[in-house]
This record gives structure tokens, sequence and C-alpha cells, in this order.
């Protein structure tokens, strides 16, 4: 059974930082591509940053450039994302998320995924 667990969220003051995790547990796919979305109340979820597992490709949408970096250790099977310089903006539910069949770089900047992780808060204020 395939499961997204992340771990890591919080509260942190403006400007603080934080480091998600997201363990891929029983992972068989060789080639996926990972990542994690965001929710804020009352917002639609949006993509925030997703990596090959296979080479270094990264993308990272432009609300988070410069702030945010993720990374992943393939042989523990997870991701990571560290979140520096955070401001209220990026108060929400952050969803990792994998997508380990067919176009999966098409799949998951459109918003798709084949696997969902249960989501971790994240709040920024003072």
């Amino acid at each position: 059974q395939v499961q997204l667990v992340e771990s890591g969220g919080g509260l942190v003051q403006p400007g603080g930082s934080l480091k998600l995790s997201c363990a891929a547990i029983g992972f068989t796919a060789d080639y996926y591509v990972i990542g994690w979305f965001r929710q804020a109340p009352g917002k639609e979820r949006e993509g925030v940053s997703y990596i090959s597992s296979k080479d270094s490709t990264t993308y990272y949408f432009d609300s988070v450039k410069g702030r945010f970096t993720i990374s992943r250790d393939n042989v523990k099977n997870t991701v990571f994302l560290q979140m520096n310089d955070l401001t209220p903006d990026d108060t929400a539910i952050y969803y990792c998320a994998a997508v380990v069949s067919g176009r999966r770089w098409t799949r998951i900047l459109s918003g798709e995924s084949d696997y969902w992780g249960q989501g971790t808060q994240v709040t920024v204020s003072s």
C-alpha cells in the first residue's frame, strides 16, 4: 500500500523557517515526480515545488522562488521542502503529491497526482 506521510509543519513567525518532509512508503516506481501543493483557507489548491526522482530537475512556482528549496533522498524515498523567509501568505495546509505514470511533469504541473498525503499545517504568524 502506497502512502505519502508528511511531517514538519507548525507555527512560525514571519521571516522564520520550516522544513517539511514527505516519506513515500511502499513506492515501487523507479521514476516519479514528487512535490508539494498547498491550500490556504478560502483559496484553491496551488502548486509549490516539484522534483524528479531520477535526476536533479526541479520546478518552483513564482510565489516561492528564492525562498523554498526542494530536495530528495532516494535511498529513504523522502522529499524535503526547506522553507525560508516565510510570510503570512505562506500559511496553508501543505500536501505532498506524487505522479508515477504517464506524462509525469505535464500531469503534476496541471495539478494532477496519483497519490496525496494527508497534509501538514503551516502557520506563519506573529
